[in-house]
């Protein structure tokens, strides 16, 4: 003990030797430096600070593609899982392929009518803006398409889905995206060019993407189903039969995966490291996804006798789609009712599936990402506090008029239109 006593009495100074050292390394330059110097040292260290934070966020995105996969094998049969990770793993290849080639472009460039965008196809320009940007994006991109994956599992010809991601991430993804988050308004205008989704300081607003990756992709796979037809055996006299999944371990390591990712999902689209509202969206994406979970539990707990794993799973992932575009304008209290709801809506989406519209769903994506989506682009009309207004005072990216709750009604109408 004596000797380990001595060794660290001797490293204590070497170590706060060392710490002084930079200290003076880093301070002594700018004690020297120009006002202008120090501005533009400041500027520089911001947009450095950016570029990072975008690939961190973009590689907590990229791991959610192991957390679909995860879950979509967990919830379906053992016979299915290579078929299920050969798809994911393709829709990440060529997800990166088209949107380099075409779908960036279609999304991003410059636009034509208000409806898609026509150009920097195969991102050309040398850019290290637009090569950050690109990847965040293009993860983006990936998620949408791989949620068609999971709905249509354990009956999808494998060409046929590499055929169905390539125009996903090519055309349906990019050019409503274009309309979202390009600046092109919806591409709804009128002659004179006055776009019609603002109304007295309102305008759409899809934060992270409930609507533009969430519900497309959901909807996307809810077109596959009923193309491709039920599983054999799924249904029986026109009853709904339960076919298991092989492993809930698998889904449930699976839903971690994905709401770790979502903290990129969400947090990565202030696109700004330096954004205060950051911590926000951390908190309002984690009571959503909380709220949502405990909700759909008691549910089936009240109608089976017996809490349910996989839609108790669901129900996190349901609060995590239904926050994603109000996550950066809606109090705390909001959050957690939007949560609520969405554990609701995860429920009787997948009872209606089967029940009503009699498709087959293995995984609940088409509830899960569909309907929830909706729901969460619709929240921002009722629930968004206003940029400006209250806790988002000094916002900068947020819903710009206050929802029905807040007395305003042009932001509800607005989402309306878009959802």
């Amino acid at each position: 003990m004596e000797v380990k006593k001595i060794i660290l009495n001797k490293k204590i100074p070497t170590l706060a030797f060392t710490a002084v050292l930079l200290l003076l390394l880093l301070v002594i330059p700018a004690m020297g430096a120009t006002p202008d110097e120090n501005t533009d040292s400041i500027i520089s260290l911001q947009t450095a600070l950016t570029f990072v934070w975008l690939l961190m966020c973009g590689g907590l995105v990229f791991l959610m593609h192991a957390g679909f996969s995860l879950v979509e094998a967990g919830l379906t049969r053992t016979k299915n899982t290579a078929n299920i990770l050969m798809k994911n793993l393709m829709t990440i290849c060529l997800g990166v392929l088209i949107y380099w080639m075409v779908g960036w472009a279609v999304m991003y460039g410059d636009d034509i009518a208000g409806l898609f965008g026509f150009s920097q196809f195969c991102l050309s320009g040398n850019d290290n803006a637009l090569w950050n940007s690109w990847f965040f994006q293009m993860v983006f991109a990936a998620t949408g398409a791989t949620i068609v994956s999971g709905a249509m599992a354990e009956r999808t010809k494998f060409k046929a889905y590499l055929v169905f991601t390539v125009l996903l991430v090519a055309i349906i993804y990019p050019v409503y995206g274009h309309w979202v988050w390009s600046g092109a308004d919806l591409a709804l205008l009128t002659g004179d060019g006055s776009p019609l989704v603002r109304l007295a300081g309102a305008s759409f607003h899809d934060f992270a993407g409930s609507g533009v990756v969430h519900s497309i992709g959901g909807y996307a796979a809810l077109a596959g189903v009923i193309v491709l037809g039920p599983r054999l055996g799924k249904f029986k006299n026109k009853k709904p039969v339960a076919i298991p999944g092989h492993s809930i371990t698998l889904a449930f390591l699976g839903t971690l995966l994905l709401w770790w990712g979502w903290l990129g999902f969400n947090c990565g689209s202030t696109l700004d490291g330096n954004d205060a509202y950051i911590n926000l969206v951390v908190v309002n994406t984690f009571l959503a996804a909380a709220a949502a979970a405990v909700v759909a539990m008691f549910i089936t707990w009240a109608k089976t006798g017996k809490p349910d794993p996989s839609l108790t799973a669901n129900g996190v992932l349901a609060g995590l789609v239904a926050i994603t575009a109000p996550c950066g304008s809606v109090e705390n209290w909001a959050a957690i009712l939007i949560g609520l709801i969405a554990g609701v809506i995860v429920y009787a989406g997948v009872m209606f599936n089967e029940a009503v519209l009699k498709v087959d769903d293995p995984v609940g994506a088409i509830a899960v990402h569909g309907y929830c989506g909706t729901w969460g682009v619709l929240s921002v009309g009722i629930f968004s506090v206003g940029m400006g207004n209250g806790i988002l005072a000094d916002a900068v990216y947020a819903a710009g008029a206050p929802g029905l709750l807040y007395g305003g009604v042009n932001q509800f109408v607005i989402q309306f239109i878009g959802a």
